[in-house]
């Protein structure tokens, strides 16, 4: 079965080193809560707000190990009025056995807002 994780985290600052770093942070904590392997993922897909272009968020995948050979693609999230600015969002597509309900998806930083019914039900 595959499934889809999610994920999304904020920066401070549109540098390239930022995207980097709070991609591959989130991309660990995604990895490590959810028991994932680099070859059980299928893809994986990370938008970016339009105010965030100084570099690719998918970058931070090459720094982890084994990831070598991991599809990886960046877009641009829709740009919708009032929506949270500086967010990078990851869908990452898995096979496993577990559940759709046990799959945790992970928030970090401004991007909690996006699924606080997620975060409650993990008692975060």
């Amino acid at each position: 079965m595959t499934r889809g994780v999610r994920g999304a985290t904020t920066v401070l600052e549109n540098k390239e080193n930022q995207l980097i770093m709070n991609t591959k942070i989130l991309i660990e904590e995604m990895v490590a809560k959810n028991n994932i392997q680099p070859s059980d993922i299928s893809h994986v897909f990370i938008s970016v707000t339009e105010d965030l272009n100084a570099g690719f968020p998918s970058k931070a995948l090459r720094k982890i190990p084994g990831w070598t050979y991991v599809p990886v693609m960046c877009m641009r999230e829709i740009d919708v009025p009032g929506s949270l600015q500086a967010c990078i969002r990851v869908m990452m597509v898995v096979n496993t056995n577990e559940d759709q309900q046990n799959i945790q998806h992970i928030y970090h930083n401004k991007a909690t807002k996006l699924r606080p019914d997620l975060l409650s039900k993990r008692g975060e």
